[in-house]
């Protein structure tokens, strides 16, 4: 399981963390592609290929010292245990969204995208798209990418609208299935095999 117990700092914390590294990638999207790395089949994944990721390649943080270092990867580490736990307790979940205007809509599409697409999916592929799959994986896979689609489609169709209620309500179901979606490739693909999911830092 987890190498190493390291506590996670909680998301304010982490959330101001980010911003002093100046971390394009939002903690939302962040803690699903820690979901989907830690289910991801690629065995070769480390976690710093996935922290490294969260940065425009060439614009990773420069680490000045080895203590810096250190406490850099420790807390990222601790939330990747809260993530693994998560996970081994099959309770992902993804993030409330008080809507209460078109705008908010939107917005909360748009994270939606961020958080399936390229948050869990992503960081299931872990870099590769070679894998040989169970039937039931892929296709579990695929239909996360599918919603993530629904939710832009359904960003745009709200422009148009005066009735927030019957949008508000697809934005509910969608989360629905997409939360199924992830419960079921963890229930029946990552727990049967999470014991061999540890995955060293470097």
């Amino acid at each position: 399981m987890k190498q190493e117990e390291n506590k996670y700092i909680g998301d304010d914390k982490f959330a101001k963390m980010l911003e002093h590294y100046q971390c394009p990638t939002p903690l939302n999207v962040i803690k699903m592609k820690f979901a989907g790395a830690v289910c991801s089949p690629n065995l070769e994944l480390k976690p710093v290929d996935v922290i490294s990721s969260f940065w425009e390649k060439g614009k990773v943080p420069r680490l000045e010292t080895k203590s810096e270092a250190d406490w850099f990867f420790k807390f990222f580490m601790g939330l990747w245990d809260e993530v693994f736990t998560i996970v081994h307790d099959n309770q992902v979940k993804l993030p409330e969204h008080k809507i209460s205007r078109k705008d908010d809509l939107v917005d909360a599409c748009f994270a939606r995208v961020m958080e399936i697409e390229f948050g869990f999916v992503e960081g299931f592929w872990g870099g590769r798209d070679d894998f040989e799959l169970p039937t039931f994986v892929g296709e579990m896979i695929d239909s996360l990418s599918e919603l993530a689609g629904a939710y832009h489609q359904l960003s745009e169709m709200v422009e148009d609208t005066k009735d927030l209620k019957p949008f508000k309500e697809h934005f509910t179901y969608t989360d629905k299935m997409a939360v199924k979606a992830i419960s079921f490739i963890i229930e029946n693909y990552v727990l049967p095999r999470i014991e061999s999911l540890s995955r060293q830092m470097n």
